[in-house]
């Protein structure tokens, strides 16, 4: 069986090569709302539905009143048309399951920063991409691209900076069996890991600890709100505030990766509590809840046991903490009281003892 896995490489573009990418992105945000324009004005008169092949037929009549569009190969434009249906066809969906639909957006020009190449029009050779209509791009390679190369997608991300990122077709492997032991894990603010055997991994807080230089570059930005947005004082400001966040986010990221590609490659079982975090990161914890970054922890831990023969489990978090995992007896305690005490002897921190129940 084959499946699909995405590669991202950082790019670094010359400003020719920076501003056709950039001119590239902004041509193809104006042919998406327009397809979209085009789709809810024939409905609303008309009562009719277009689907991706009427609006890609139109496409060599758009190219001769929109002679810019030439500039951009021709499945590139395709490929926005193929969003534009895609994203109507999620919104169909969501109406019959009956949750709360959300109709297809106009995108804005912070908003809109990708396109694809989804058969041709680029070719990668050593450490250098070609793409079809903006030139020959030098790109960063931190591992080997393993499989068949299906589509090249050209993503922008905060702080303008690029990346290239591959979707490669590969053969499904099976894992090996894995011989570790089981473990518990119980996440928290305290400490953002507390394992069943008595370890504990700090909350590295990057936000916080970033907080007072993000704070510093807001005010920056605030000052020049009421400029023009060609105005360079602003869009530098602008850059490094997203420049600053990414950083903060990058940090978190490398520190997860590291944790949870540790864990399933020692242990062959896994229990983790099933947290409702979209719940608690709209509670009085929300800062705090945010910057630790559960949710993302635990995704990571969910598709990374598949490939190393680990298993992971989620259990009903209730009560994991009250419970002495040593008898069973249930000691109330108040969120405030951090330490385990049960009349059967059994004394550990109570992070360290909702961890033991899971196990």
């Amino acid at each position: 069986m084959q499946t699909r896995r995405m590669c991202k490489f950082r790019i670094y573009p010359t400003k020719p090569a920076q501003h056709s990418l950039e001119n590239t992105l902004r041509l193809c945000r104006e042919l998406y709302n327009a397809a979209l324009t085009e789709r809810r004005e024939a409905y609303r008169m008309k009562g009719i539905t277009l689907n991706y092949y009427d609006q890609q037929n139109q496409l060599p009549e758009i190219k001769e009143i929109r002679t810019d569009l030439t500039t951009i190969h021709s499945q590139v434009l395709q490929n926005v048309l193929k969003r534009v249906d895609l994203a109507f066809k999620a919104f169909f969906s969501r109406v019959k399951r009956g949750v709360k639909a959300g109709f297809p957006r106009f995108q804005g020009r912070n908003r809109y920063d990708s396109f694809t190449f989804p058969q041709g029009g680029w070719a990668l050779k050593n450490d250098k991409l070609t793409l079809s209509k903006i030139g020959t791009i030098k790109v960063k390679f931190h591992r080997e691209v393993l499989g068949r190369v299906k589509t090249c997608t050209i993503k922008r991300e905060a702080g303008n900076i690029w990346f290239v990122v591959f979707s490669v077709e590969t053969k499904i492997e099976t894992p090996q069996y894995h011989s570790g032991y089981a473990i518990g894990i119980d996440v928290g603010i305290e400490h953002f890991v507390n394992l069943s055997n008595g370890e504990q991994v700090e909350n590295p807080r990057f936000y916080r600890k970033a907080q007072k230089k993000l704070t510093k570059i807001q005010r920056k930005c605030d000052k020049v709100k009421r400029l023009s947005r060609r105005n360079p004082l602003k869009r530098k400001a602008s850059l490094a505030l997203s420049r600053a966040h990414r950083k903060v986010k990058n940090c978190r990221l490398d520190f997860q990766h590291k944790l949870s590609r540790n864990l399933v490659n020692t242990y062959s079982l896994i229990a983790v509590e099933d947290l409702n975090i979209k719940g608690l990161a709209a509670g009085m914890l929300a800062k705090s809840v945010n910057d630790a970054g559960w949710s993302c922890f635990i995704a990571m831990l969910r598709y990374k046991v598949a490939k190393t023969g680990s298993k992971l489990i989620e259990i009903d978090p209730r009560q994991t903490s009250q419970i002495c995992p040593n008898c069973g007896v249930i000691t109330k305690k108040e969120l405030s009281v951090r330490w385990h005490s049960c009349p059967c002897g059994c004394e550990m921190h109570r992070d360290t003892a909702a961890a033991r129940r899971g196990e």
